[in-house]
């Protein structure tokens, strides 16, 4: 063969390399924390798989932000979203058209289906006897009512199609406003403990808690179509498959499906009514013990765990070690890290997913949970290290070592259980904590437990909960044991009277 064939071969070999990598690599479906999200993702994920691609859904990964994030970055392919919320959320222009939308999402490399065929719109419920008692029957009729307890999702109160423009859009004075986790605000307004939430149109549990929508008669919120938006990079055949989605879901449809997910506890066979095979997936499903999973979940969760620990201390022990020193470097350092340790976890995670190296992967989960760690081990190498006797230090060095050796023979030794006391304290919050790398989709034990809560499934709950508090526990012990092999002796004695 010529040389100019073998370089063919080559090119040809690389390519066909190129694209068995390229098929291999599974298509990512985010979706948000809420049922009919979860369920428009399962049935995106079985849409790809019959179209013969390899698809995995990673549920409940947050709010608009951290979808659209990660949806730019390129860390997942696709998601179900609403029109409204694309125009008023994520371009920011008010109410636009369609092909207004278009091109401005195609400008940042983003496409959006058409509608799937039912429109869910944001509405405000209230128990259908206390609506009735009170003589409310739009969103206008509460401006006689300011006394009415308001409960409402975080994103709903902060949205630009949210409570604030709403209130000043009806003229609403109600001053009893808290933010609350949509799963969680049905059972509160069930139970009488909040009057008002927001809520979505096709919400199976609107007629399961004879809930009823107040009429927006003065027209504030858009149409809240629901689409699918995807990377623009999209494999042809594979956005052929998601497009067969529109039209074919109307209200009456997915508030069905909606109502089933809750029903069974199981989004997978809730989708799976959609192509008409309610039981044979759901049998499906039954054949994974959930031994099974919750063994997967908490693998992963303890690999997010000891990879970030591990990190942690190799870079707190020395940051505590500098800072144990008097000094503008010192305070420098248990400032940042004391600062670093008040920002909110979920925004962390916001900020962290649309930057390139990170973006929804475990690789965010662990420096998130690295930066959670190093207060602890900071703070108590260097108290450790600052309260070794004077005496102490004048003895180390009265007997010639040098700074590093009595750094590594006598301090270190002598702070070792201060030092040890804030790692185990790292490891134990760092158990907990993880269970937030859910909503980035990196797994752990976060999974059931936001999915329980999403289904208002105490069992699912446990079924993360659980294994997450055995975690800590195991945590504690491992460390008590530790301390037998690190502490030196003379200081695990206890101190006797003089």
């Amino acid at each position: 063969m010529s040389r100019g064939g073998w370089r063919c071969g080559l090119v040809c070999l690389a390519a066909v390399c190129s694209l068995s990598q390229a098929a291999a690599q599974p298509l990512r479906i985010g979706s948000k924390r809420f049922t009919e999200s979860y369920v428009l993702g399962e049935i995106a994920k079985r849409k790809l798989e019959l179209a013969g691609f390899q698809a995995e859904h990673r549920q409940g990964m947050g709010g608009t932000i951290i979808l659209w994030g990660a949806l730019e970055s390129g860390a997942i392919d696709l998601y179900p979203d609403y029109t409204g919320t694309v125009a008023e959320e994520i371009l920011k222009t008010g109410r636009t058209t369609a092909d207004e939308m278009r091109a401005a999402l195609a400008a940042r490399g983003v496409g959006l289906t058409g509608p799937l065929g039912f429109n869910n719109t944001y509405a405000l419920a209230m128990r259908r006897s206390h609506a009735a008692a009170l003589g409310l029957k739009r969103i206008s009729d509460l401006a006689r009512h300011p006394e009415l307890r308001v409960g409402l999702t975080h994103e709903f109160l902060g949205r630009r199609d949210g409570w604030k423009p709403l209130a000043a859009h009806y003229g609403l004075t109600l001053t009893d406003v808290r933010g609350i986790e949509h799963a969680l605000a049905y059972g509160a307004l069930a139970s009488g403990a909040i009057d008002l939430t927001d809520a979505y149109s096709t919400d199976a549990k609107l007629a399961a808690l004879d809930l009823v929508v107040l009429e927006d008669d003065r027209a504030f919120f858009p149409r809240y179509d629901a689409v699918f938006l995807y990377r623009l990079g999209l494999e042809p055949r594979a956005l052929a498959a998601i497009r067969s989605l529109e039209g074919t879901l109307d209200e009456a449809r997915m508030s069905r499906l909606n109502a089933e997910a809750e029903r069974a506890k199981d989004y997978t066979q809730a989708a799976a009514l959609y192509f008409g095979a309610g039981t044979q997936r759901a049998e499906e499903q039954g054949a994974r013990p959930l031994a099974t999973r919750i063994l997967r979940w908490t693998r992963r969760h303890l690999e997010l765990v000891a990879v970030s620990l591990l990190f942690a201390i190799l870079a707190g022990v020395p940051l505590g070690i500098r800072a144990s020193r008097p000094g503008l470097v010192s305070q420098l350092i248990l400032g940042v890290t004391g600062v670093l340790y008040t920002i909110p976890s979920l925004a962390l995670l916001a900020m962290l997913v649309p930057l390139p190296f990170f973006g929804i992967s475990a690789r965010t989960a662990i420096f998130a949970l690295f930066l959670y760690s190093l207060l602890p081990i900071v703070r108590n190498t260097a108290a450790g290290l600052a309260d070794i006797p004077r005496g102490v230090r004048e003895s180390a060095a009265a007997l010639g070592l040098e700074p590093r050796a009595q750094l590594v023979k006598v301090f270190l030794p002598m702070a070792s259980r201060t030092i040890l006391a804030g790692i185990k304290t790292s490891a134990i919050m760092n158990v907990a904590t993880a269970t937030l790398a859910a909503l980035i989709g990196a797994g752990g034990l976060g999974e059931p437990i936001f999915s329980g809560l999403n289904l208002n499934d105490n069992a699912t709950i446990l079924s993360g909960a659980i294994p997450a508090a055995l975690l800590a526990l195991a945590a504690q012990l491992s460390f008590e044991a530790l301390d037998r092999l690190i502490i030196p002796r003379g200081l695990r004695l206890p101190q006797r009277e003089p």
